[in-house]
């Protein structure tokens, strides 16, 4: 190692170490230079949050055989435990590394790349350090927990010149693919309406009701709250029923609403909303969630394809589907009807009639698909990407872009009624109580300015 790259990883470590008084972290002056990546070099990652979809990440990187597995990071001791049983042959070291504090983990000058995924609420900061460490990053959706987070990743990812891929994986899907292009190429006409839902039915007990007790041994439960306000612990608010409390994620709509509205925003060539006005709540679930059991969201937009309303749709007290579907993505064309999920697409054409007396004329030809590999094909992007130094397919601006659409949603579902969006500038016009909404407040020691690229 250069004295150079000796004195980056000296100022990374001293500007980003929290003391049990506290934590002044200020971000270090610059990127660790990155190692170039011959075409038959293993790729060295690290795991930052080893529950069961950071696992499932690091086993499909570790399938494609050009990966070393360089660390586990995880606030339990189980979990930790639970990746370095998977991690297996692929460990660079035996025992492999295994940390609590991420920060340890970036640290390490042979990791190339990490892992992230852990609880949204986890995402902005470890990315934002992982950028300034020098490593390129594989990091989860939703992309951040607020808007502000997000545009504050991009300028990260930016400014340090790393590679980044999100989880929104059907992007890598041939099927999905080939939709998006049915919609572009103009297959079904003029597309006017889209709907994106997920039905479901977990009435009445939903996720239950379990007691506030004290956090399992092995469970660090102040470094898993992190910047979220301190709340006494409950196994709701804890590794896979996080999602369905606003202090850590958005429930339904950035967890399932994510994945959608981004082949939505892709198929339309749309960037942003100019409107969201949602509607919900949680009405019969006897549960201790906080998101709704219940949420209609209405978008409008103006795109390349023309203007078109998106509604995202959630119920959790009734499953029947839509034409046999309990989610996924609808496109409502002048011309023809695509119905498109992880499991294929089926495209069902619009009839014509000329006259009364004139047999109707499918106005474009009927099509279906199977569904495709999405999951391996996604790392199989990331890791080829780290090679060439090429952007991703799901790049961190396309889902920081996709993934503020669902979070519109939820401001106007807090503040209770319709909001307005300035896309290119990332401001809600003329409403202060919405705009609040945009930035996180974080929990001391941990401060909004470590996002500061």
């Amino acid at each position: 190692m250069s004295p150079e790259q000796q004195t980056n990883r000296r100022s990374f470590m001293k500007r980003t170490t929290m003391g049990t008084a506290g934590i002044s972290l200020t971000l270090a002056a610059g990127p660790f230079p990155g190692k170039v990546l011959g075409a038959n070099d293993k790729i060295a990652v690290g795991l930052i949050g080893c529950g069961d979809q950071g696992c499932y990440d690091l086993k499909s990187m570790m399938k494609t055989g050009e990966i070393v597995v360089s660390g586990l990071c995880d606030v339990s001791v189980s979990q930790r435990e639970k990746a370095a049983d998977l991690a297996g042959e692929y460990a660079m070291e035996n025992p492999i590394r295994s940390y609590k504090d991420f920060r340890e983990l970036l640290e390490c000058p042979k990791t190339d790349a990490v892992i992230i995924a852990t609880p949204d609420h986890w995402h902005a900061l470890p990315m934002v350090m992982a950028c300034q460490a020098g490593k390129d990053v594989y990091v989860e959706k939703p992309l951040a927990l607020t808007i502000y987070e997000g545009r504050k990743m991009v300028k990260a990812a930016r400014k340090y010149d790393r590679v980044v891929q999100t989880g929104t994986q059907q992007r890598s899907g041939s099927h999905f693919q080939k939709a998006v292009e049915l919609v572009r190429s103009g297959r079904i006409g003029k597309v006017s309406y889209v709907r994106t839902f997920n039905y479901d039915n977990s009435h009445p007990e939903g996720i239950g009701n379990p007691a506030d007790c004290d956090p399992p041994a092995d469970l660090d439960w102040d470094f898993w709250l992190g910047p979220a306000p301190k709340r006494p612990y409950n196994p709701n608010r804890c590794f896979g029923t996080f999602r369905w409390f606003f202090d850590y994620s958005g429930g339904k709509i950035t967890d399932w609403g994510t994945h959608l509205i981004d082949i939505v925003h892709w198929a339309m060539r749309s960037e942003w909303p100019k409107s969201a006005s949602a509607a919900g709540g949680k009405f019969y679930l006897e549960d201790n969630r906080e998101t709704p059991d219940t949420l209609t969201v209405t978008y409008e937009f103006d795109s390349p394809q023309g203007p078109f309303i998106l509604e995202y749709q959630n119920r959790d007290c009734n499953s029947n589907p839509i034409s046999g579907y309990g989610y996924g993505i609808i496109f409502y064309g002048t011309d023809g009807t695509l119905f498109l999920d992880r499991g294929g697409y089926e495209l069902v054409p619009e009839t014509r009639k000329r006259d009364r007396n004139e047999k109707p004329v499918d106005r474009t030809q009927p099509e279906k698909s199977d569904t495709s590999d999405q999951h391996f094909p996604h790392v199989k992007n990331f890791l080829e990407c780290m090679r060439t130094r090429k952007r991703t397919i799901s790049d961190v601006e396309i889902t920081h872009r996709s993934t503020s659409t669902p979070h519109l949603g939820n401001i106007s579902l807090h503040v209770g009624h319709k909001i307005e969006w300035d896309g290119e500038n990332e401001k809600i016009i003329g409403d202060r109580e919405a705009s609040k909404l945009l930035k996180p407040k974080y929990r001391k020691p941990w401060k909004i300015s470590m996002l500061d690229a």
